[in-house]
Order: C-alpha cells, then structure tokens, then sequence
C-alpha cells in the first residue's frame, strides 16, 4: 500500500498531535451538554455496497425498498452524495470522524491498528455528553472500534461473516466479551440484538449504528429468498459490451484490474454472470429492507419514530456490470455514489429532495448537530441539517477523492481525483501516471476520455491544481512541500 511521500507518516502524526487539543475542547463541551427530553435519538443506517440507485425511491423499478423510501419520503432525500474512498474500512472510519482517509490513516482494508486515541469518533463525543451508544452489524474498521466505549456492542470485524452460522462479538457497558458462533441468518441476527437493546428502559437518549452485511460477497441470500427475481429478466448496463471494444479511452490502470464478473481472483466471492450478481445483490437488499422495517415498527409502537433521527447512507457503491465490473475502488460514479437521507421531523422538512454534492465527510458532523453538540474543529466534513433545511447558501463545488490499496485485492491503482460539479479528474499516480477527464454534463456515463486533448490542457491544469490545494486544505502527510 504505497504512498508517494516517504515523510508522510511522520507528517501525520504531527497532524493528530495538532488536534488532540481540538479532541480535548470537544470531549469537555461534550461534557457540559446536558442531556434533555428535546435531544433526539439517532439510528445511522450504513448500508454495505449499496448503490445510490439501488432504491425504489431512487427509481429503481425492480428492487423494491420501502422501509429505505419511507426515510427519503418524509424526510431528504440527496441526489448527489458520494464518499471519499470507495473501499470498506477507510469509508468506515470517515464516517466516524469526520476526517479523510489520509487523516485517519486508515488507507486500506489490511490496517488493523485502531483510529489513534487522538482521533475521536463521533460516538465518544455523543456518550460524553450523555447518550447511550451502540453498534450492531458489520464494524470492519481497525479492531472493531471494541476499544472505545459502548453501553451495547454485537459486531464482527471482517469484509463479512457466515452468512447463515455468523460470528460476532458481544459486549455491554464498556467491556467487550469473547466471539461466538450463531445459527441464523446474520442480519436477521444482528437486527434481533439490535431490538432486544433498544427495547431496555433507559433515562438517556439512544444512538444505534445499525451497519448491515448484506450484500457483501459471497452474495448469500436469506433463505426465505432463495427464489426471489426468478425469470426476471436483468437488463445489460450501457458499457457492458464496452469491455469487449478493448476499453476505448480507458487507461490500462483500468483495463488491466481483476474487479470483473467471471475473474476467479477471490475464489467463490466472484460473481459468474450479470444475471448472479444483480440477482444477489437486490435480494439482499430486499433483506436488508425488511430488517429495516421491523425497527420501524418498533419506533412506530413505541412511540418513537418522530423523537427519532434516522440517517441512511452507505460505505459505497457497486459496480453491478459496467465496463463488465463488480466491486469498487475506482472513482467512476457507480462505485462513488452512495444514498443519502435524513429523516428527523423536528429539524428536517420532509419531502425534500436535493442536488447538492455531500458527502460520508459530512455524517459525524451532520450527527453531532443533530445530538446539539459542538462539531470539532478538526473536522473535515460539514453538517448537512442547514443544508437539508434551505438555510446553507454556501455549499461545496468540489471535492477530494482518494483510493491506496494496491496491488491486493484486485489490482486496482491508487488513484485521487477531483469532482465538480461538472467534471471529474481521475490521477492514477503511481508510475507509469494515467489520467481519465470527464464532461458529466454532456458525458454523465464516463464514456469518452478527454484526458490529453488540447482543447481541454487549460481545464486539466486547473483541476490539478485544485486537488494539490484540496489536498493542502485537509492536511495530506504525503503531499510534497
């Protein structure tokens, strides 16, 4: 997992050392912030892998969701979000702290030493000011986040578990206990947990980070499920055939990766056709909503739902056939975008549905202003409630993408990039150096590579020039003086 700066990780913990200050003002304004009855709960719902067309809401017309609709419906919907490293762990930890991957540390799915203490996510930050915290589901991020404190945790942390004889990890009240393997379908599983715990009587508000498995690969499906989309047909991406036209545009730092239906890289996680892994992955999703939806009516019984703030996204998307691609990594847009939605009646207007580019930057900090509580200076994304409100004039143009985990597992090049609101720059920098240029306005499918072409040299400088300044602004260690 090379960088291109060999003084990058000193450079980084100079950075964390900045900020451990900024850590400590938060914790103690976290501390000062009494808990009150008008303090909502929260429920982050992280999707595995799940496309932002991967919703009926969304127009999806043969995946049918409406428990994920319900949240998009009476609350915002957002078009356009995305995340900054399109891979498990690194997209993780941005979520908890607000920071990109090259602040974080966590460049790839292989870093297994946890977040620096320096580093806070945003679950401290919640318990400190008196929430009870939880997390249910897939962790996959350093040692599982198991040495920060959690009233309830129940969690495993790989790229999945046994779908039907899962292992997870359970603990209460700040001690973690030892694995243990189950007999039941693992997000039925972890669903069930989920609701045993916020069935306890509690003083204090809640916070559950519900983090599914499904659809990750092997692509099991719930049993329940097993003939689901039988005779449906799947219809071909428009670039499916694109991969036999021998990549048209495309560096080799795209041809040449082993993310594609029918590789035998990963063994028995590949998908073998189109049909298999649309199949798969939209029947999981069928069970991922249905899971969704019996903590719905929990909330709705209990009276809770509108106390409640649920927010929904995903650690990023999927490739399902494009270029003949699975997976992700790339910055191309299927792999990059994610949903969006935040639904909280008392602060979000519902119906709403909006164009501006946010992103998994900006979940930590979106939920401390929910919670009322200060967002730390340090961090590097923005909360999305003024935003989602109508009260935000001055929203991002552009932002940073970043990807470093190479040559394992699929051969796919570190690359960073810039996207606009209208263009998209792709820098694979390790020799030999491609690029990819994109018009998303006239090109939104990234078919036709203007990397190279005179008429757009001026274009390209400019949007190098912002990533080195995009870099600079959020302190990236490998980035050359």
């Amino acid at each position: 997992m090379p960088l291109d700066d060999s003084g990058s990780h000193a450079s980084r913990r100079h950075f964390l050392q900045a900020g451990a200050a900024s850590l400590t003002a938060s914790l103690a304004s976290s501390l000062n912030a009494a808990p009150s009855a008008s303090r909502p709960n929260i429920i982050l719902v992280l999707g595995e892998g799940q496309r932002a067309d991967a919703m009926s809401i969304a127009g999806n017309t043969l995946l049918q969701t409406p428990n994920h609709d319900r949240i998009g419906r009476e609350g915002v919907r957002f078009r356009n979000a995305f995340v900054t490293n399109a891979l498990c762990a690194p997209a993780r930890a941005t979520t908890m702290t607000g920071m990109y991957s090259h602040s974080t540390g966590a460049l790839g799915n292989h870093v297994k030493d946890p977040l620096p203490s320096s580093i806070p996510v945003f679950t401290d930050l919640l318990h400190a000011a008196g929430y009870e915290v939880a997390m249910c589901g897939k962790a996959h991020l350093g040692n599982g986040l198991q040495e920060r404190y959690w009233d309830y945790y129940f969690a495993f942390n790989s790229p999945a578990t046994n779908y039907y004889h899962p292992t997870f990890t359970e603990g209460r009240n700040g001690k973690i206990g030892r694995p243990d393997t189950y007999n039941a379908y693992a997000d039925d599983l972890m669903t069930s947990k989920a609701l045993d715990w916020l069935k306890q009587p509690r003083q204090k508000p809640f916070c559950l980070l519900l983090w599914f498995q499904t659809p990750h690969a092997p692509f099991y499906r719930a049993r329940r499920h097993l003939d689901l989309y039988n005779g449906v047909p799947i219809p071909k991406p428009d670039t499916f055939d694109d991969d036999l036209k021998g990549y048209p545009g495309k560096p080799r730092a795209f041809a040449d990766a082993d993310n594609k239906i029918g590789t035998t890289v990963l063994g028995t996680d590949d998908p073998r056709s189109l049909e298999e892994l649309v199949k798969d992955y939209y029947a999981g999703l069928v069970a991922v909503d249905e899971n969704l939806g019996r903590v719905f009516d929990w909330l709705d019984q209990s009276g809770q739902m509108d106390s409640t703030a649920i927010v929904h996204c995903a650690d990023h998307g999927f490739f399902l056939g494009e270029w003949r691609m699975y997976d992700k990594r790339f910055m191309h847009e299927p792999s990059i975008r994610v949903p969006m939605q935040i639904r909280y009646p008392a602060r979000i207007p519902s119906g709403r549905v909006l164009d501006d580019m946010v992103l998994n930057l900006d979940l930590a900090p979106t939920i401390l202003d929910l919670a009322g509580i200060k967002i730390p200076d340090h961090f590097q994304g923005r909360s999305m409630v003024g935003l989602a409100r109508g009260e935000e004039s001055n929203w991002r143009q552009d932002w940073l993408y970043e990807y470093y985990e190479y040559p394992d597992a699929e051969k796919v090049k570190p690359s960073r990039g810039i996207r606009t609101t209208r263009y998209k720059l792709i820098h694979y920098f390790n020799e030999p150096e491609e690029f990819e240029l994109y018009d998303l306005a006239s090109d939104p499918g990234e078919r036709n590579n203007l990397y190279g072409q005179p008429a757009h040299a001026g274009l390209t400088r400019h949007l190098m020039d912002r990533v080195t300044e995009l870099r600079r602004q959020t302190r990236d260690p490998a980035l050359k003086a």
